[in-house]
């Protein structure tokens, strides 16, 4: 072989080498690529088009073209931030409101769910037939859970004050669940029983790699159930609870199906969330404007605190291995 041959030879082998090396690395950001496209569409384009909304006098006289909508600067979260006008007053009530409810849901939903997941641990008669049973409030659609909801929490006909009222005599009238002060702990009643068999699924889904072994050995130093639990369990499953904090707030923060579903367009003011408050803002009194700053400002919010969550749960994990 020549030394021009094989010079063309080495060129040929580097050109593959160089493109097999081009299509690896490209590779992965082809399969993300339909990926990125719908989360582009679905979920940038429109936070876009209502930050620029935020900014703007929109209401239902621009509502066809939104575009020649008066710029109204930072007018709209102004309003919105004002505690002493109506409009402000509404929204931090809502804003409050929505933080009690959140942390009230979180917390049970976590328990509940958790305690669920360590007693199903240990086998027993039955145990398939519960784990089966416990997660149907997690696969109903929401709708259909939370209008029966709505039918169960009814004055007069509801199963719920027939069996408080009508069958254990807890008192001498029915009660109002969707109106007045009882409607928070009515939307609390339904957003626990439809939120914790996830924390269940979850916690359920951690236990499965604890060794048992460890079990066995805190049982032959002495622990007992609760030693066991705080001292074995709770740490293993530490990340995943992390985890699963954050997304159980998240949820609850932003959930709009179920106060809608259950009081519908104006929920009481006991129950108002900032979801269906801002809600209100937009399309009941077509202020598209002040809802989108509340929208903006209920993102940023967000945003704030899972960053502080992250930060303070990462180094929580880092004193922790170290």
């Amino acid at each position: 072989m020549t030394s021009a041959t094989a010079g063309r030879v080495r060129r040929t082998a580097a050109r593959v080498r160089r493109t097999g090396r081009l299509r690896r690395t490209a590779l992965p950001y082809l399969l993300l690529l339909p990926a990125l496209l719908m989360e582009l569409l679905v979920h940038l384009v429109p936070m876009v088009m209502g930050i620029l909304m935020s900014f703007r006098q929109l209401t239902q006289f621009f509502i066809r073209e939104w575009s020649r909508a008066p710029w109204t600067g930072f007018d709209n979260y102004s309003l919105a931030v004002d505690i002493d006008a109506p409009v402000g007053e509404a929204l931090l009530r809502s804003f409050l409101t929505t933080c009690e409810f959140t942390l009230l849901s979180v917390g049970l939903c976590w328990s509940i769910g958790a305690a669920a997941a360590v007693f199903m641990q240990d086998a027993f008669r039955g145990r398939g037939f519960l784990r089966a049973l416990f997660l149907v409030p997690y696969a109903l659609p929401v709708y259909a859970a939370v209008i029966t909801w709505g039918f169960m929490f009814q004055r007069d006909n509801g199963l719920v004050n027939h069996v408080l009222y009508d069958q254990l005599g807890m008192s001498g009238e029915h009660t109002f669940w969707l109106l007045g002060d009882n409607s928070f702990w009515a939307l609390l009643i339904v957003s626990v029983w439809k939120g914790w068999p996830f924390a269940f699924l979850i916690v359920m889904a951690a236990l499965q790699n604890i060794p048992k072994e460890l079990y066995e050995a805190a049982a032959l130093d002495g622990a007992g159930t609760w030693q066991q639990v705080r001292r074995i369990t709770l740490p293993s499953i530490g990340p995943v609870n992390q985890v699963l904090v954050l997304v159980l707030f998240l949820w609850t923060f932003n959930d709009f199906n179920t106060p809608f579903v259950l009081f519908g367009k104006s929920a009481p003011q006991a129950a108002d969330l900032i979801s269906i408050h801002i809600y209100q803002a937009s399309f009941v009194t077509w202020n598209f404007g002040t809802g989108s700053a509340m929208s903006v400002l209920l993102l940023l919010f967000l945003l704030l605190v899972t960053a502080v969550y992250l930060l303070v749960t990462s180094r929580g994990r880092s004193k922790a291995d170290a």
